[in-house]
């Protein structure tokens, strides 16, 4: 033994060890994980054949540990940490010799490739991350990060601390459009830092809030950190309650909890949205408080106006608060009272099951006991009650086919009931109105009469919708009906956007701020999961990023709103016909919706070539792509050498022994506190790839295995390590602000001003902590 110390835990020092010097070593991170695995795994085996590595075990044979057995103690209860006067036997770290190590880790690399990088269920999810870092390296790359920031200063520039609250508000956008720290971070010090500095700003206010919002890219969705954590926090929480429900004597996890024990990669997102923004009003909550106090420090600086036409207040308060606000107003009170809302009249086919019991009670005495200690004595009574009444009414009534008249009898009472406007062409009409409405109020003094007759047509829209259109109406009828009235409003539309257009702040703002919506929308909504949402992304930056370079070259950028038109009208029409094609009894008017959709995806997917050959005629795209691929390359050979490295620590017992030291504490927060001290300290050396794939799945097991809610964990984790790359002096926001701050900048001068935002992000943790609604209430809500 090394100074006293198990074998296990000097293996454990030199596989971290060797990780270490790899990484110092100069080699790409990649590779030097794998070959710190390599190494490691030969340093220890070596060690172990020349009799250096002995490992203290409990000695199973003895009286002690029969008696601890007899008495009831678990099995997996019982360690070297928590019984330390058990008899204990020498035994090598390698049980059956290197040589059987290896073979079974050769056998586990194969299992483990398969399951994680190559075809398991979360590749399709690691497809996202490619789509994501494509995003946002096209965004950067297209300049509208320099856009965003000046139009910003001119909107904040007035204020006190105005340029600090701007870029934290760019932070933001570009965390929401990239998710990558390090691309964040740089962009935001070559752009922000020289013209804070300029304007008379500290050194440490200016360093600071650039530094502390490109981290906002770990936190706010999509970020990858979350993309990647997802895909192993699921199968972690899933593995570790099914083992959890079977030690206290259920049978799975759904029996004991009550519900499925599963997490996936969206919910987190909406999981993290509410934090990244608590956290993003902080920074600039601190800046507007900093500038307050010393305002030669942060000077309130004028940019210039955002709108090219000067408003009154009154113009302001009017057409940007008080009509938007009326119609939003408006149309929830006409929801409230029916009179809007849903209008189908789609049946089931089968009448409804009948309810269960709200948990299981047909289990044994063991699980009962400890379904009663988790869910409370009220709802296990509860249950009960439940389940008696269903066995007394003779079990569950099953679900049975509805006959035609039963189907016919409620299509007539849902059409009865229906309210008189459809809620599609109710929040069409409130769109259309807001956008003219926002024309208005950007250009006050220009003719109103465009926008009235758009105005007239909307009206026209909703007069139609209730007198000629009924929930029997098919959606050919429909369109029909509304054409005309919508054609005058199209008409409208084009002074509308011309007058928006004139402001800075809709005309740079508005096109990233679609795609972030469309794309989390997408994702928070539960429309579809996070790699479609990606892909929908990828596209959408490119297609920005060509109109962008179509405008600087003073080319017409026509042909790429015609295929963002044409995306939107394929989107419209799949939702509002039936596009199975396929059935025997197809509609003509849905024939004819199909070839008009497919006509628009034609279309749409020509914008797309289009918009790549731009691009790659521009220079832009062939660096993006090499960008993307080193970026994802390096992601995927990061999976792959972290995988080898859990192995080697799995073959010499390393990862059961932290589990044992940890399940050795009877206070789950002990635990969590721990775990998360770790994290923050390796968080200094390793960057937050080497962290998710080699330190929490041997944590994991643990910390999922609780009562915590999972999606709280993953999010406390997420802001754990975004601290850890804020705080000096190894924090890696730090470097790369270092690497592209100006020579007058010196480290000092970023480390002291990061420090009040490192501050922020401990009483980030704590609110968290303390109010753990903030992470689960959005989650909770939209599911």
């Amino acid at each position: 033994m090394f100074f006293g110390l198990d074998g296990v835990e000097v293996g454990l020092i030199i596989v971290f060890l060797c990780l270490f010097a790899g990484i110092l070593s100069g080699f790409p991170v990649a590779f030097a994980i794998g070959g710190s695995a390599i190494i490691s795994f030969t340093i220890i085996a070596a060690l172990d054949s020349g009799g250096y590595l002995i490992h203290q075990a409990i000695d199973k044979s003895s009286a002690e540990y029969a008696a601890l057995i007899a008495e009831g103690v678990r099995v997996d209860a019982i360690s070297v940490f928590r019984y330390p006067d058990l008899p204990r036997i020498a035994e090598s770290v390698f049980v059956g010799g290197w040589e059987t190590a290896i073979d079974r880790n050769l056998s586990f690399v194969v299992n483990r490739m398969n399951e994680r990088v190559l075809a398991g269920q979360s590749i399709e999810t690691l497809l996202a991350v490619a789509m994501f870092v494509l995003m946002g390296i096209t965004l950067e790359r297209s300049k509208i990060a320099d856009d965003l920031l000046t139009t910003m200063s001119r909107v904040f520039g007035g204020l006190p601390g105005g340029l600090a609250v701007s870029v934290v508000v760019v932070g933001a956008f570009l965390a929401a459009s990239t998710g990558i720290v390090g691309a964040t971070v740089v962009t935001m010090g070559l752009l922000s830092l020289p013209t804070m500095l300029r304007a008379g700003y500290s050194k440490e206010l200016a360093t600071g809030v650039i530094a502390a919002s490109g981290t906002l890219g770990q936190i706010i969705p999509p970020s990858i950190v979350i993309v990647l954590l997802g895909t192993l926090a699921g199968d972690l929480y899933s593995a570790a309650q099914e083992e959890r429900a079977q030690l206290v004597g259920c049978s799975d996890a759904l029996t004991y909890l009550g519900e499925p024990a599963v997490v996936s990669v969206g919910t987190l997102f909406q999981a993290a949205l509410l934090p990244g923004i608590m956290l993003a009003f902080l920074y600039a909550a601190y800046a507007f408080g900093y500038a307050l106090l010393n305002p030669s420090k942060a000077p309130a600086v004028e940019m210039g106006a955002a709108n090219d036409e000067p408003i009154t207040r009154n113009e302001s308060l009017t057409w940007f608060l008080a009509v938007p606000g009326g119609l939003v107003i408006l149309l929830v009170f006409l929801m409230n009272l029916g009179v809007v809302g849903s209008q189908s009249v789609i049946v089931d086919s089968f009448t409804d099951a009948g309810q269960t019991s709200s948990l299981r009670t047909n289990v044994s005495p063991d699980c009962a006991a400890a379904m009663q200690d988790l869910h409370g004595e009220d709802a296990w009574n509860t249950a009960l009650a439940e389940q008696a009444a269903i066995d007394e009414a003779g079990g569950v009534e099953q679900a049975r086919a509805l006959s035609d008249e039963e189907r016919a009898t409620l299509v007539t009472e849902k059409v009865a009931d229906a309210p008189v406007i459809g809620t599609g062409i109710a929040v069409m009409a409130l769109l259309l109105a807001l956008v003219l409405t926002t024309a208005r109020g950007v250009s006050p003094s220009s003719s109103a009469a465009p926008l009235l007759m758009g105005a007239v047509g909307i009206l026209l829209i909703l007069l139609a919708d209730i007198l000629l259109i009924n929930p029997l109406t098919t959606p050919g009828v429909t369109t029909l009906i509304v054409i005309l009235p919508l054609l005058l409003v199209v008409w409208a539309m084009r002074p509308a956007f011309a007058r928006l257009a004139k402001n800075d702040l809709l005309r740079v703002v508005f096109p990233p701020l679609v795609l972030i919506v469309a794309v989390l929308g997408s994702i928070l909504g539960g429309i579809t999961n996070p790699t479609p949402a990606a892909a929908l992304g990828a596209g959408g930056a490119i297609m920005l990023a060509a109109y962008r370079k179509l405008a600087d070259q003073e080319k017409s950028g026509k042909i790429i709103l015609l295929a963002t038109g044409a995306v939107m009208l394929m989107l419209i029409v799949g939702v509002n016909f039936d596009m199975r094609v396929g059935q025997e009894d197809v509609a003509f008017e849905d024939y004819l919706a199909f070839i008009f959709a497919f006509s628009m995806f034609l279309f749409s997917m020509f914008g797309l070539f289009y918009a790549c050959a731009v691009l790659w005629l521009g220079g832009v795209l062939t660096p993006v792509v090499r960008e993307t691929a080193k970026v994802t390359s390096m992601v995927f050979t990061i999976l792959i050498g972290s995988q080898l490295l859990n192995l080697v620590v799995i073959s010499f017992g390393g990862e059961h022994y932290i589990q044992q030291f940890l399940r050795s504490f009877d206070e789950e927060w002990t635990v969590f506190l721990i775990v998360m001290l770790v994290l923050f300290v390796l968080g200094f050396v390793l960057d937050f790839l080497e962290i998710i794939y080699i330190v929490i799945p041997i944590v994991g097991p643990v910390i999922y295995g609780g009562t915590f809610d999972p999606k709280w964990v993953t999010i406390m984790i997420a802001v754990n390590l975004q601290t850890s790359f804020l705080t000096p002096p190894f924090g890696f926001a730090l470097f790369y602000l270092r690497g592209v701050a100006p020579p007058e900048v010196t480290t000092g001068h970023i480390y002291r001003g990061v420090v009040p935002f490192v501050l922020i992000q401990v009483v980030g943790i704590g609110i968290l902590a303390l109010f753990p609604a903030i992470v689960t209430i959005v989650p909770n809500l939209l599911n």
